[in-house]
């Protein structure tokens, strides 16, 4: 892949992911519900996770017409160039529902399975997130400027703070919060923002010192994935395996293999 590529690509994902968080940003309605439901009732689509992927479909195919897209609200085409873009819209719906700031804009582009550049931009926290597969990863917010990421110095499992995330099927989620109850005495603390694009960000920010989840697609984790890893974080599943809808698992490098085995020995990777 050439340089010339690499900017192409990256420049198109933040243009995207910019137009599509300022139009979630302003236009979004005071009168805002559900437009659909997915895996369950709680699990919800609004008109503007949407038109978010309408926006960003559009500009990318007006750009580069032949390239293929995964979208999490529907978005699937192979294209012939080589080259697919992975979207999530709108990253935290439920947040953004309510009104809360946790939520994202997350746009991956991938070469034969293997994520060349992601952005995840917060528009309510006024920072984008940017990384080129072996070009290091990137921050841009009005509250620090531009800085290169780079994840937490290792502690011990029993200081780390971790993140994760719950599933909307309720059997799920009930399992969920069993393995995280007996996981939080091995830890420093357990937190749960609502956006996986951003708890990945946040590992590469030094905001953390891991994260793990059950049940993520491909949009939830490729661009977050690409950024925690060039930002020094290791990223993985279930032991020896990638990250995968059995178990999505990013921390600094001396968290990562122990709250790896304690996650397989908890059995987070099931019901």
């Amino acid at each position: 892949m050439t340089d010339a590529l690499h900017t192409e690509l990256l420049q198109l994902a933040l243009q995207a992911a910019a137009r599509a968080g300022e139009l979630l940003k302003d236009g979004r309605p005071a009168d805002l519900g559900v437009a659909a439901t997915k895996s369950s009732p709680v699990d919800v689509v609004t008109e503007m996770d949407i038109a978010a992927e309408k926006l960003i479909t559009g500009l990318i195919a007006d750009r580069r017409p032949d390239d293929g897209f995964l979208g999490e609200e529907g978005a699937a085409t192979e294209g012939t160039s080589g080259i697919r873009w992975i979207i999530d819209p709108l990253d935290g719906t439920v947040n953004y529902l309510y009104g809360l700031p946790s939520w994202a804009v997350s746009i991956a582009a991938e070469q034969d399975g293997e994520t060349l550049v992601g952005v995840v931009t917060a528009p309510m926290r006024a920072e984008t997130f940017r990384a080129v597969r072996g070009r290091g990863a990137w921050a841009t917010g009005s509250w620090a400027g531009e800085r290169r990421l780079t994840c937490r110095a290792d502690a011990p499992l029993d200081r780390a703070l971790v993140s994760t995330g719950f599933n909307y099927v309720t059997d799920v989620r009930r399992h969920q919060a069993e393995v995280a109850g007996r996981l939080i005495p091995l830890v420093r603390d357990i937190r749960r923002a609502g956006s996986a694009a951003l708890d990945l960000c946040d590992v590469a920010a030094g905001r953390l010192d891991g994260y793990y989840e059950r049940g993520l697609h491909p949009w939830d984790h490729a661009a977050g994935d690409l950024i925690a890893r060039e930002a020094g974080a290791l990223t993985g599943g279930r032991p020896g395996q990638r990250v995968s809808g059995e178990l999505a698992v990013a921390a600094t490098p001396g968290v990562f293999g122990p709250l790896q085995g304690h996650l397989e020995n908890l059995g987070a990777w099931h019901d």
